[in-house]
């Protein structure tokens, strides 16, 4: 049976030990395919921008032109961020911290790293930052 196969079929589970080589492979899998469909859609981006009629003799099309290139351009800037915490999350999974919570320690939840598997804290850990980042906003 292809790897891809069993990748398919496979779901991690708690009822198996945190961060077994089968966890590992499939984040890693799961990572690298973000990455990838992440870097795709950059390039389609480009290549419509590319193709994009510059020369719009409207003023008002011209623009709108330029609102959408703004907005696309912004957009490209959060997806490179998004792949640098991607390929931190590799090189965590290599060095062997991945899945765990960067403040307490802990195995973060199969559950949140399934959601966002970039993620460095546990949901616990996540929601103290938050609520020190609202006071510091706030006051």
């Amino acid at each position: 049976m292809p790897a891809e196969t069993i990748h398919a079929e496979y779901t991690p589970s708690d009822d198996e030990p945190f961060m077994n080589e089968r966890q590992r492979d499939y984040f890693r899998r799961k990572l690298l395919a973000w990455k990838d469909d992440i870097l795709r859609e950059s390039r389609e981006t480009l290549v419509a921008l590319q193709n994009e009629n510059e020369n719009l003799p409207d003023l008002a099309d011209r623009a709108s032109s330029e609102t959408d290139r703004a907005i696309e351009l912004r957009a490209r800037d959060r997806q490179r961020k998004l792949i640098s915490k991607i390929e931190a999350a590799l090189t965590r999974l290599e060095e062997g911290t991945y899945g765990y919570c960067e403040e307490t320690g802990e195995p973060i939840s199969l559950k949140r790293l399934e959601a966002r598997p970039i993620a460095t804290l546990s949901v616990e850990a996540q929601e103290r930052h938050e609520r020190r980042e609202r006071v510091y906003r706030d006051g």
